[in-house]
Parts: C-alpha cells; sequence; structure tokens
C-alpha cells in the first residue's frame, strides 16, 4: 500500500470512528443517559472485575469506576435483555448504579482490560502481596494495634488495599482465620490468634460493603446470594509461596458474616516432636506408627488440631517405598509425595465411596479427613483388618469416649476390636511467653488438687510432682501481646492391647473402658495438662480456659 492510500485509510476509520461516537451521543440523548467516549477515559480493574467477563460480553456492560457504593457502568444499548438483568442484580446486591452510553468500539476498549481467557484463569482468585508490601508491613506491624492503625488510615483507599493490608497482617501475626461479623453499627473484625478471637478493628458499614464484594469475587462466591450460606476459596501469593484461603459467607441479622480460614504451610507444625508432646507419649506413637496394619483415631472438638496431628503422623513414616492416599474434606495442607483427594459431594466423591476407590489403589497408608458415618467407619474398619495402616478422626471429648462412638455408629464389637491400634485425644493450649511471665507459689487448694489428678501416675511418666514448685501467670509484653507465644498439645492415649480387645468384645460402657485404660497406664488429658502447667509449659487459666474445671 502507497503512503498516500495509507493516509487515506486512517482518514476513513477516523471518520468512521467520529460517526459512531455521534450515533452513540445520539442514542444517548434519546434515551436521557450521559455519553461517554471511552478513548479518554480510564478503566479501574477493580471496578471491572466486579462482573464476570463473561457477564459483561453478554450484556455488551463494563463496570468503569466504582466509589463506594456507585457503580459506573458503560452500556452500548441499556435495553438489552442481558443488559437490564445485570442492572438489576447489581442493584439487588447494594450498588447504585450510573449508566453511561458508549460506542461499540469504546465498549471493546473497556472489555480489552480484561486479561486473556488462558491467563484469566491463572489470576482469577489470587492475591499477589509482594515482598517488598510484605516488608514494609512486617515494619509497622507488631501486634494487633499496629494492624489496627494500618487498616484504619486505608478506609479511604481502594478495597484492594484494604483487603492486602487485611491479610497481609494476618499473615504476620500468624492468624488462622479472618472474621468479619456485621453488626447494627458496624463491621467488627477479628483475629484468631493461637486459638483466641482478638478484636482488630470496627469496620465502617460502607467500607465493609466493598470489602464484602471483593472478597466474594475473590473466592468465587455470587454476588447477588445474600440470604444463603456460600463457601469458596482463593489463594494469596507471597514470598513465592501459595497461601490457600478457604472463605465461607453466612447470612446474619446485619448482613453477611465472612470467615476466612488461612491454610499457611509455613505455620503448621507437621513435626511429630514439634507438637508438645511427653517424650513417653511420643515413643508409644512412635511404636504404633511403625506398624503396617490397623487404625489410629485422633479425637477431639473441632480446633484442636487433629488434623494437623495426622499430618505430622504421615510425615513421619513417609517413604519412597510406600504409598498413602488421603481423603480429606478439604485438602488443607499439601504433602509432596502422597496423593490427596477431596470431597465432592456434587460430583458424587463422597468419603464412602471415595474410600471405595481409594482401597482399590492399593495404598499402604489411607487418611480419612473424618468418620462421620457409618459406611465410612465399616470402610475404614476393614481397611485396617485387611493390610492398611489407617489413620482418621472422631469427634469425641475423649479417647475412651471413641469406641461407644463407633457402636453407635453400627460397628459391631468384633470388628472394631482387632482394628484399633490407638486411639488419641488431644487439645490445644497456648504456651506462656518465657519473657515476660511471673513466677507465683501454688496455693494449698491448688496444691491438693494437683496431687489429686496426678495420684496414679504410671511409673513410665518421668515426672514428680513437688509441692514447692512454681507455676507462671501470663502477663504481656512487645514480644507476645498477650501473654501467650504458640501452642501445644495435651494428649492423652489408650492403647488397644488384648485385655482392652477382650473388653470391646462386650460392649463395655465407657466407665469399664476408662477404668481398663488407667489400669493399663494410660495419661489422661487432665494429668497431662498439669504437668504442663508444673514444668512451665501453660498456666492454670489456659487450662481451665480449655477444659473447664480441674478437679
Amino acid at each position: 500500500m502507497f503512503k498516500g492510500e495509507e493516509k487515506q485509510e486512517d482518514l476513513l476509520i477516523k471518520v468512521r470512528r467520529r460517526e459512531e461516537e455521534a450515533r452513540a451521543k445520539l442514542l444517548a440523548e434519546k434515551m436521557n443517559f450521559p455519553y461517554l467516549d471511552l478513548a479518554f477515559i480510564p478503566i479501574e480493574t477493580d471496578a471491572l472485575k466486579l462482573i464476570p467477563r463473561e457477564k459483561a460480553e453478554k450484556a455488551n456492560a463494563a463496570a468503569i469506576n466504582i466509589e463506594a457504593k456507585t457503580l459506573r457502568l458503560a452500556v452500548s444499548d441499556p435495553e438489552n435483555p442481558a443488559a437490564r438483568l445485570l442492572i438489576k442484580e447489581l442493584q439487588v446486591a447494594g450498588y447504585s448504579i450510573k449508566i453511561f452510553i458508549v460506542s461499540e468500539t469504546g465498549l471493546k476498549k473497556a472489555l480489552s482490560h480484561y486479561p486473556p481467557p488462558e491467563l484469566d484463569k491463572e489470576i482469577t482468585g489470587q492475591v499477589q502481596i509482594s515482598n517488598n508490601l510484605l516488608s514494609n508491613f512486617q515494619k509497622q506491624i507488631i501486634g494487633v494495634k499496629d494492624l489496627k492503625t494500618t487498616i484504619a488510615g486505608l478506609f479511604e483507599a481502594k478495597t484492594s488495599q484494604i483487603i492486602e493490608a487485611l491479610l497481609a497482617g494476618a499473615l504476620i501475626l500468624k492468624a488462622s482465620d479472618i472474621h468479619l461479623e456485621p453488626e447494627e453499627a458496624t463491621v467488627r473484625i477479628r483475629l484468631r490468634l493461637d486459638g483466641v478471637l482478638e478484636d482488630v478493628i470496627q469496620m465502617p458499614p460502607q467500607v465493609y460493603a466493598l470489602a464484602l464484594n471483593r472478597i466474594k469475587l475473590l473466592s468465587g462466591l455470587k454476588l447477588n446470594i445474600r440470604e444463603k450460606a456460600q463457601d469458596g476459596r482463593f489463594s494469596v501469593i507471597s514470598d513465592d509461596i501459595n497461601i490457600e484461603i478457604r472463605t465461607s459467607a453466612l447470612p446474619g441479622a446485619y448482613g453477611e458474616n465472612i470467615v476466612m480460614r488461612i491454610l499457611d504451610p509455613r505455620v503448621i507444625k507437621i513435626d511429630v516432636d514439634s507438637l508438645g508432646i511427653r517424650e513417653d507419649d511420643l515413643e508409644i506413637i512412635n511404636k504404633e506408627l511403625q506398624r503396617p496394619t490397623g487404625m489410629i483415631l485422633t479425637t477431639g472438638p473441632t480446633g484442636s488440631g487433629k488434623t494437623t496431628t495426622l499430618y505430622a503422623f504421615i510425615k513421619k513414616i513417609l517413604t519412597s517405598d510406600i504409598k498413602i492416599i488421603t481423603i480429606e474434606d478439604p485438602i488443607e495442607y499439601r504433602i509432596d509425595g502422597i496423593s490427596q483427594t477431596q470431597v465432592e459431594p456434587d460430583k458424587g466423591y463422597t468419603f464412602e465411596n471415595g474410600l471405595r476407590s481409594i482401597v482399590r489403589q492399593d495404598p499402604d497408608v489411607i487418611l480419612v479427613g473424618e468418620i462421620r458415618d457409618y459406611e465410612t467407619a465399616e470402610i475404614a474398619a476393614h481397611a485396617a483388618l485387611t493390610g492398611h495402616l489407617v489413620f482418621s478422626t472422631l469427634h469425641t471429648n475423649d479417647a475412651i469416649g471413641a469406641i461407644p462412638r463407633l457402636i453407635d455408629l453400627g460397628i459391631k464389637p468384633p470388628v472394631i476390636a482387632p482394628a484399633i491400634n490407638l486411639l488419641m485425644a488431644q487439645r490445644l493450649l497456648r504456651t506462656v511467653c518465657k519473657k515476660c511471665a511471673t513466677k507465683r507459689p501454688l496455693t494449698e487448694a491448688e496444691t491438693q488438687n494437683f496431687k489429686k489428678i496426678l495420684n496414679n501416675l504410671p511409673p513410665r511418666v518421668d515426672f514428680k510432682f513437688d509441692e514447692r514448685t512454681t507455676i507462671l501467670e501470663a502477663r504481656g509484653c512487645e514480644n507476645c501481646h498477650n501473654g501467650y507465644l504458640g501452642r501445644a498439645a495435651i494428649v492423652e492415649l489408650f492403647k488397644v492391647d488384648d485385655t482392652v480387645e477382650r473388653l470391646i468384645l462386650e460392649s463395655p460402657t465407657e466407665a469399664k473402658l476408662r477404668e481398663s485404660a488407667l489400669k493399663s497406664g494410660m495419661v489422661t488429658m487432665t494429668q497431662d495438662a498439669v504437668i504442663k502447667i508444673t514444668n512451665g509449659t501453660t498456666t492454670i487459666e489456659e487450662v481451665e480456659r480449655v477444659m473447664g474445671k480441674m478437679g
């Protein structure tokens, strides 16, 4: 093409563009909407991503700007049924919509700001927190008060910056969960630190409305569904580590409650020796982990560390010559060298049929996230009897309660007795900060109570109670902020030996099982807790917070 022809072609394109924009302007005047030429208007990515690409393309619409709850929406034809439906959905979600008429070319320019489809799949559901940003936050955020100051200073900033600060702060403080709880006039934000919820800040409702939508979008939740519970997930990429965030949205009286569970692989202790278990109990556990068949069950309420313990067991026995398969709900942490699967009831993959499939995969070791029903319990027990080592969890208060629970589920005692090798109940206690803790002597009442609790400790426990011992009380300092730093497990182990096997066949009461367990040398969780109080691991107050009054 000659230069003259090129100039003529360029001129034609400009004329056509002017005519197209003129038609769009005329339509805007006719329909009484403002007109925009998007060639000169910046497109905000945060606003654009409020509407999924497919929905935007179908409606010939694009969100181009957002301020508070006002969303500026560019459309080429407001009468388009898909556009009208989209506008209604956004209004139901709480947005005030300002419609602008744009040309088809202008709209294509706006839509071009979406990442390419192949890249979109990688970016959707991810928050990038750069090393520099995290490093800056680490300098600012030492405790919860610092996080409050940081977030308060961002209430006028972009929503994405608030979310980044909240996530970065939670990672720095090693929180396990972030809670966002709407109340009548405000929104309460709390972090779960070492198992205890701590208040961070009160967020204005108008700021939360935007943060809520951002979190829902990241998590793959539907913006227009507000009256039903939803679950989703997204990832935080930080320091080259992929940290998974599990999001739960629950409708409440004043709006949707959000809980974000942080699954940070850098925080989880998956080394048996680092769980805070006594040496004599560790010996029993390590012997049981060496057995090729049978079942080991961990018990306790939600948040007591059962899954972490099972992961630690897996890591302990993991070698290249055995095959380990898990079925979990959900997969909380990825472990290299094993096959991990996740239940998906919507697709027909449940604990029951998933476990049946796993058994056919010739595994040496099977981890079942939780035994909830007869079918799962039956398959797991038979797997333990037919050449597999099986790990799982049960929701019971103590180790003894696992036997009656399995019987209640419908498993017959002749199956339970030979299948189970070890039952382990546990709780997690915060460990006292040694930098600020103060010492005090035991009171007379505490001394007598401790003597009573520790009266029948078996000889294997290397511990002698000294009435003159001093115990620690939590105080709080710049190092810990609340008197505690980290957590340790208190446990009780119920080893199923020949005597216990014979007893199980009689469908015994819990009282008979407990009597047998204590005779065979079981150390109760209460006893383990008292040992950890007297050796300076934790405090009386912390034990009673988790377990209730002792004695």
